[in-house]
C-alpha cells in the first residue's frame, strides 16, 4: 500500500491524474457526454504508458466526469448523465435562489467525500465486499429496482398521484424498442427507427433540457435571465461548513453509494437516487427538498462519486466491472496484459494500490478545481435568456446525437420534451417520470429473468429465496409505510 502511495505521487502520476481531471470536468459539463465516452476516448492513448499512469488518467477521468455533470444540472437544470438526475432537482432551485456557487462547491466537496470513502472501501474491503455483491441475482436487483422507485413518493410534488402517474408514463418510455429478453418489438408503431429504443441519455435530456428550455422562453419577458447571481467572499469555506454540520447525510450517502456501485449493473443513477431517498427520509424537514435543499445535491454527489471507487471492486477482485466506464477500464487491463481477478492482488498489488490512492487524489485535485472555477461557472446565470436558451438547446441536441450518432434520438427527445413541459404545467413533476426512465431497464429485465427462474423454483423460491431479497422487501415496506405516514402528519399540520 505504502508503494503504491509512493508510485501515485510521482510527478508523472500526477501529470496524467490532472489530465485525467480536466478531461472528465469537459467532459462532464456538457450534456449527453458521459464517463464511458471520456474513458473510452481515452482508452487509445493509455497503450503506450505503463498500467499503473493509464490506469491513474482513466480513473481521474471516471471521477471528475461524475462530479462535473452536476455543472450544468445546477446551472440550467441539465442533468449531463442519469446521476446527475437527482443533483438537479435541488441544485437548479439553489441557482435561482442565487446560490450557484454554493451549489457548485457543495457538488464538488461531497464528492471528494464520496471518491475517498468509495477510494478507501476499494483499498481494505475488495475481496469480502466482491463476495457479497456474488449473491445479487434477477431477483434481488428486482428489489433493488423497486427500492428505488419509492423515491417517488418524496419528489411527487404537491400530488402523489400524479408522482405516480409520472413514474409508470417513465416506465413506459422504457419499454420502446426491441425487449432486451424476448426481443419483441413495442410501441414501435411499425417504424423501425424506433427499434432501438430510446436512450436513456437522451430520454432524460428531453425531460429536463428540452422542457426548461421552453420555460426560459415563454418567461423571458418576466425574467431576463435564469437566475440572479451576486459574488460574496469566502463561500467556498461557508459552504462546506455547511455540509459538515449534517455529517451523517454525508457519510451514509457515500456509503449507499459504494455499496450499490459494488453491484455490477447498478451503478452511480440507483446511487444517488437511493441515497437522496434516505436524505429525505432521515431529514427532519422533508418540504425544503426539491426545492433548494443542499442536503440533496450532498447526498447525490457524494453517493455518485463513491460509486465510481465501489465499481472498482468487483472489476479487480472478480474481472467483472461494476459500471460502464469500468468495463472500458477492464479493456485497458486487458490491452496491458494485465488480468483482474482473485490471484491479481497477490501478483500485481503496487498496481492496484496505486490505482486506489489515484482515484483518492483526483478527488482532491477535482474539488479544488470545482471550488477555483465555482464563482465563474455560476455567472453563466447572468446569461440573458434570449442567448442562454438557444445555446443550451444546441448542447441539448448534439448531447442527445452524440450518444448513438442517431438523429432519431434528437426526435425523440425533442418530443418527449414537449410533452413533459405540457404534463408540468398541469402539476405533473418531471422527476418521476425521469426516474421511471432510468429504473425501467434495470427493473424490466431482472423480472422477466426472475420469472424465467420461477417457473422451476416457483415465484416464494425465488423472489424470497435470499436474506437479501428479505432484507430488501422490508426496506421497500418500511419507505413506502414511511412516506404514508409522514405525508399524513404534514396533512394534519395543514389542516
Amino acid at each position: 500500500m505504502l508503494e503504491g502511495l509512493l508510485e501515485s505521487l510521482t510527478p508523472l502520476s500526477l501529470l496524467f491524474v490532472l489530465v485525467g481531471v480536466l478531461g472528465g470536468i469537459l467532459v462532464g459539463a456538457l450534456p449527453g457526454f458521459t464517463a464511458t465516452m471520456g474513458t473510452a476516448l481515452l482508452l487509445p492513448f493509455t497503450f503506450t504508458l505503463a498500467p499503473e499512469h493509464g490506469l491513474a488518467m482513466l480513473g481521474a477521468l471516471y471521477v471528475a466526469s461524475q462530479m462535473a455533470d452536476s455543472i450544468p444540472a445546477c446551472l440550467v437544470n441539465t442533468p449531463g448523465t442519469p446521476s446527475a438526475m437527482a443533483t438537479a432537482w435541488d441544485g437548479f432551485q439553489l441557482t435561482k435562489q442565487g446560490r450557484g456557487q454554493a451549489a457548485i462547491v457543495a457538488s464538488g466537496f461531497s464528492a471528494l467525500v464520496g471518491t475517498a470513502i468509495g477510494g478507501v472501501t476499494f483499498m481494505f474491503l475488495t475481496g469480502p465486499l466482491a463476495n457479497i455483491a456474488l449473491r445479487f441475482g434477477p431477483p434481488e436487483f428486482f428489489w433493488v429496482g423497486v427500492f428505488a422507485l419509492t423515491l417517488i413518493g418524496s419528489i411527487a410534488g404537491d400530488s402523489l398521484i400524479k408522482g405516480i402517474a409520472g413514474g409508470l408514463l417513465g416506465l413506459l418510455v422504457g419499454t420502446i424498442g426491441i425487449s432486451a429478453t424476448g426481443a419483441v418489438s413495442r410501441y414501435t408503431f411499425g417504424m423501425d427507427e424506433l427499434r432501438a429504443g430510446m436512450n436513456v441519455v437522451a430520454a432524460l435530456i428531453g425531460v429536463f433540457a428540452v422542457p426548461q428550455v421552453l420555460n426560459m422562453v415563454a418567461e423571458r419577458r418576466q425574467h431576463l435571465t435564469i437566475a440572479t447571481y451576486e459574488k460574496h467572499r469566502g463561500v467556498t469555506l461557508a459552504t462546506v461548513k455547511e455540509v459538515l454540520t449534517k455529517p451523517v447525510n454525508l457519510i451514509r450517502s457515500s456509503i449507499i453509494g459504494t455499496v450499490v456501485g459494488i453491484l455490477p449493473g447498478a451503478g452511480g443513477p440507483v446511487a444517488t437516487l437511493v441515497a437522496y431517498n434516505e436524505a429525505v427520509r432521515w431529514s427532519t424537514n422533508r418540504k425544503k427538498f426539491g426545492k433548494g435543499a443542499l442536503e440533496g445535491v450532498v447526498a447525490s454527489e457524494a453517493a455518485g462519486n463513491a460509486a465510481a471507487g465501489g465499481a472498482m471492486v468487483p472489476l479487480i477482485a472478480l474481472g467483472i466491472p461494476g459500471s460502464a466506464p469500468a468495463a472500458v477500464i477492464l479493456g485497458a487491463l486487458l490491452l496491458q496484459g494485465v488480468r483482474p481477478g482473485p490471484t491479481f492482488f497477490a501478483s500485481e498489488s503496487v498496481i492496484v494500490y496505486s490505482f486506489a490512492w489515484s482515484i483518492i487524489i483526483a478527488g482532491f485535485v477535482t474539488f479544488l478545481i470545482a471550488a477555483v472555477l465555482a464563482d465563474s461557472l455560476a455567472r453563466m446565470v447572468l446569461i440573458p435568456v434570449r442567448f442562454l436558451a438557444p445555446v443550451v438547446m444546441f448542447l441539448s441536441v448534439i448531447g442527445a446525437f452524440a450518444i448513438r450518432n442517431n438523429i432519431v434520438d434528437v426526435f425523440l427527445s425533442l418530443t418527449l420534451g414537449v410533452l413533459v413541459y405540457l404534463l408540468w404545467k398541469i402539476g405533473f413533476h418531471p422527476g418521476p417520470i425521469g426516474l421511471g426512465i432510468i429504473l425501467g431497464p434495470i427493473v424490466e429485465p431482472a423480472l422477466v429473468q426472475a420469472m424465467a427462474l420461477a417457473q422451476g423454483a416457483g415465484l416464494a423460491g425465488v423472489f424470497l429465496r435470499s436474506a437479501v431479497s428479505k432484507g430488501l422487501i422490508a426496506l421497500t415496506l418500511v419507505s413506502i409505510a414511511w412516506i404514508l405516514l409522514s405525508n399524513q402528519r404534514e396533512g394534519r399540520r395543514a389542516d
